[in-house]
């Protein structure tokens, strides 16, 4: 199979990062008879400094064009003095809408060779993490009407949380699709005694339940599922939110799993061309020096094979060769243990590649 992938290397720590998760494709490619083709793509500081704007449109028209896109990271300091609407995150607000991304999904995965990490007592490690957040992505209270106004001599703000039954319906089905790749079983949290978008929520969600009848399906309120999410998070494999819950809970959820260095993630919209990129940032305090660990963008390169290529297999080789490295003990610095061996970013990815075979 064929497939074209654009390439943001970013900045930081991402072009180290992205090289050792084309590594990985590759040696994928190579086992299962595939052709992966990469289109280098601008974004970010990178392309300030080359284009004078964080995302060209014809970087973005790249990005379009591919069958998904792989992205490192974007930012730094150097760009700290730059004006606001030039920023190299405005970069990825702008590719985000450019694609029509409207789903994050965020795994909170405990590997266990790592479960002293997580600051979750061993009676609930033991047990297992290994979920996702999906979350709505550019609708909700984000992208509501924002007004402030002086009402009887004091100033008062108002923030307009709206979702319509379409906006509902999209974010539902990914969260559906997505249990029916993984364990068949979706959470769903809204705030339903309280909110009239809830209500809706619960209401849309109920009826796509149904064109799923292979998913057990669940409604909770979101206190509850922050309460959960620390007391029993075996008990989940898909959640689905929308977007000011989706934001909390799934920091909540990288938390327990010890490190952010560890975790990938995925952007979806109207078509399988999606974004993947690890959830950590630039790094630049470490950048050219071969100490960033480069897992989380293994992983989401994993993310793109499963969710929009639909190559299930290879991704879980992925998977499976990330477990013989950290079997192996093979660490990088920030998730060193006594006892591990020590490795730079390059000595990982050659490390999976090698398991991959």
């Amino acid at each position: 199979m064929k497939k074209n992938i654009a390439v943001i290397r970013g900045d930081g720590i991402g072009p180290e990062i992205v090289n050792e998760a084309l590594k990985v494709l590759d040696a994928v490619a190579e086992k299962y008879g595939h052709e992966f083709i990469y289109t280098d793509v601008d974004m970010g500081g990178c392309a300030i400094d080359k284009w004078g704007e964080p995302l060209p449109k014809e970087m973005l028209d790249k990005c379009l064009a591919s069958d998904s896109v792989l992205l490192g990271a974007v930012g730094g300091p150097k760009w700290d003095g730059v004006p606001g609407d030039k920023r190299p995150e405005k970069g990825l607000l702008s590719l985000r809408g450019g694609m029509k991304l409207y789903s994050n999904n965020r795994p909170a995965k405990l590997w266990k060779q790592l479960a002293d990490a997580s600051p979750l007592k061993p009676s609930i490690v033991d047990n297992g993490i290994d979920f996702i957040v999906v979350r709505e992505l550019i609708g909700g209270v984000y992208f509501g009407s924002h007004t402030t106004e002086e009402k009887n001599g004091e100033a008062v703000a108002t923030d307009i949380m709206e979702y319509s039954e379409h906006e509902i319906e999209r974010i539902g089905r990914i969260g559906f699709e997505t249990a029916m790749k993984r364990r068949k079983k979706l959470t769903s949290i809204d705030k339903a005694n309280v909110l009239d978008t809830s209500r809706l929520w619960r209401k849309v969600m109920h009826r796509l339940s149904e064109e799923y009848p292979e998913v057990e399906y669940s409604d909770m309120l979101v206190d509850n599922a922050a309460m959960q999410i620390v007391k029993d998070p075996s008990q989940f494999d898909v959640i689905v939110t929308e977007n000011l819950f989706g934001d909390i809970l799934s920091d909540e959820a990288s938390m327990i799993t010890g490190s952010i260095g560890m975790i990938p993630s995925s952007s979806l919209g109207e078509t399988s061309c999606g974004l993947y990129e690890p959830i950590h940032g630039s790094a630049p305090d470490i950048a050219g020096q071969n100490l960033a660990n480069p897992i989380g963008t293994i992983l989401s390169a994993a993310m793109m094979l499963r969710y929009s290529f639909d190559m299930a297999k290879e991704a879980d080789d992925i998977e499976a060769a990330v477990t013989k490295a950290l079997d192996a003990g093979l660490r990088t610095g920030d998730i060193m243990q006594d006892g591990c061996t020590k490795v730079g970013c390059k000595e990982m990815g050659d490390a999976v590649v090698g398991y991959i075979g």
